[in-house]
């Protein structure tokens, strides 16, 4: 139940502190008076979006707090968000500043909005006056069926169910997609692949056999050079130059000891004479390693054909992007094979999934089969007791598409006159839709352990003894839960434990909202007005009085 609620710089409300009481509480007040500024603040507390203009004009930030013995059922939430749990006493605050921005907290802990809008259904059910509006939403209709079958966590698995559906679809979509483009392409991708995965390419061949195919085609012309130079260095007639270098290193060896400078000129000459000695060598070695295989040379100049054929075909300016190329093709075949490997995983799954999904679809239809007369015959002794003597009230399930909700439809259907019953959003007046309303929200206050609920204004449209009858419905409630109910009939403000008063004054150029709880005679001026307005007569008088007792 909420405890007490403190609002600082909240619109019109500069400073509020409230006590609230177990059971009925009533909350009156002139129209405009700001009872919606209330709900507002205890909104935005419990999650609601905050903007600056919700600030007090003049103020750099609102606060508003409140203070929760909370259900044991939002243990696993808070603990979740590293707030500990203090026995169910809760006390929240969230500061919005001028900046728009909020921030908010548990038991002085830090938490983000999304926590507070996840406790917040289990703390407190606000009925403001648009919400009769949902009475027509399909949607709200099945979310009322659900909590009367108690089937309501057997519907958010199926939500959770259609939403692996949803992605695992697209999943798949995407995958198919995918590899429809590489089936198009795998004739190509694999010729390509095999082409070039066949020529058995190396980074640098093609340089290696340049250079080997300029030496083939030059063979003739190599040997003949290195035969002359191999003549030059041993001539036919005469001495060699290696002999000649040998006899001049002997003579200067003679005069080196007659002739100073001589024996440096006999080393140098010998060392001369081995280094002429190693370059014939290596030219006759070299002459021996040129190959003049015309085989050889055609067996080269096909393979820099095949490669440079190869480098066109592909639009590759070397052998390395030829290899590259390769494994991009090779990549793509793999990836089909992988993708169809994969498609076939999801296919299974999502298959499996589905089934989940209509076994799960079929056990919610048959506990809502199995509730719907039950929440209608429940409505319906309530719209009799409001006096609606002839109200008819019907719960009908039609098969729909599976879906996030299950593979059922719902249509509330009313008739106030005992006719055939038609769909409640297209035959209910106001005050017809405020007692099936208020009829719903006793009814599933017994199955939803809601240890709140606000009323605001659920009784508009209704007037004398049904209004007196609501009263004693919300009385009703009141016994075995927290019921604050924003009223402006005096047979519900009469009704309840505790009266406060929501009043409106000026100051200057600005309106400041109050809230305050009511004295016996207090309430009993209140409820008088209410009944005549603002003159009030000893009539009226007498007969709050009455309505008190």
């Amino acid at each position: 139940m909420l405890r007490s609620l403190h609002i600082e710089n909240y619109v019109l409300i500069d400073s509020l502190d409230i006590n609230l009481p177990e059971g009925l509480g009533i909350i009156t007040g002139q129209t405009g008076a700001g009872k919606s500024i209330l709900l507002g603040a205890l909104s935005l507390l419990l999650g609601a979006k905050g903007d600056a203009a919700q600030i007090s004009s003049g103020a750099q930030n609102c606060i508003v707090e409140g203070e929760f013995s909370a259900p044991e059922t939002i243990r696993p939430v808070l603990e979740e968000a590293d707030v500990e749990w203090e026995g169910g006493n809760l006390l929240i605050r969230r500061v919005l500043n001028a900046s728009g921005r909020s921030r908010s907290f548990i038991n002085d802990s830090p938490v983000s909005v999304q926590v507070l809008q996840e406790i917040a259904s289990s703390l407190v059910d606000i009925h403001s006056q648009h919400q009769s509006l949902r009475l027509a939403d399909k949607r709200f209709q099945m979310d009322v069926l659900d909590h009367y079958a108690g089937c309501a966590s057997d519907v958010e698995q199926c939500r959770r169910l259609w939403n692996v559906i949803l992605s695992e679809t697209k999943d798949l979509e995407a995958l198919h997609e995918r590899l429809s483009r590489l089936q198009a392409d795998k004739e190509y991708n694999t010729a390509r692949f095999r082409q070039l995965d066949d020529a058995r390419l190396r980074d640098g061949e093609l340089e290696e056999l340049e250079a080997e195919q300029k030496q083939l085609a030059n063979a003739e012309s190599i040997k003949e050079n290195f035969a002359a130079v191999s003549a030059l260095m041993e001539p036919e007639e005469g001495m060699s130059i290696e002999a000649s270098l040998k006899e001049a290193e002997r003579l200067l060896g003679k005069l080196s000891q007659l002739v100073p400078g001589a024996g440096e000129l006999a080393e140098r000459l010998h060392s001369s004479r081995i280094e002429l000695a190693d370059i014939a060598q290596t030219v006759t070695e070299m002459d021996s390693r040129v190959n003049l295989s015309q085989e050889r040379l055609e067996q080269v100049e096909d393979r820099m054909s095949l490669l440079y054929g190869l480098m066109q075909k592909h639009g590759c300016a070397s052998v390395a992007e030829l290899i590259a190329a390769r494994e991009r093709y090779g990549e793509a075949l793999f990836d089909s094979t992988a993708l169809e490997e994969k498609a076939a995983a999801l296919e299974k799954s999502l298959s499996e999934t589905r089934k989940a999904h209509l076994a799960l679809c079929a056990r919610i239809h048959s506990a809502r089969e199995k509730a719907a007369p039950g929440l209608a015959e429940g409505i319906q002794k309530s719209l009799r007791f409001l006096e609606l003597d002839r109200a008819v009230f019907e719960v009908g399930i039609q098969d729909a598409e599976p879906s996030a909700s299950g593979a059922d439809s719902v249509t509330f259907s009313f008739s106030a006159t005992g006719a055939a019953p038609a769909d409640v959003a297209k035959c209910a007046s106001g005050g017809e839709i405020s007692r099936i309303m208020l009829s719903l929200k006793a009814l599933m206050a017994k199955y939803t352990g809601m240890p709140t609920m606000i009323f605001d204004e659920i009784d508009t449209g209704v007037s004398g003894s049904a209004a007196d009858k609501m009263g004693q419905m919300i009385c009703k409630m009141g016994e075995s839960m927290q019921v604050l109910a924003i009223t402006h009939l005096p047979q519900v403000a009469a009704k309840g434990k505790a009266h406060f008063v929501v009043e409106k004054s000026a100051t200057g150029d600005d309106a400041v909202s109050t809230m305050r709880r009511l004295s016996d005679e207090e309430r009993i001026k209140e409820i008088a007005r209410l009944l005549s307005g603002e003159r009030i007569t000893p009539e009226a008088i007498a007969n709050a009085k009455t309505l008190l007792l």
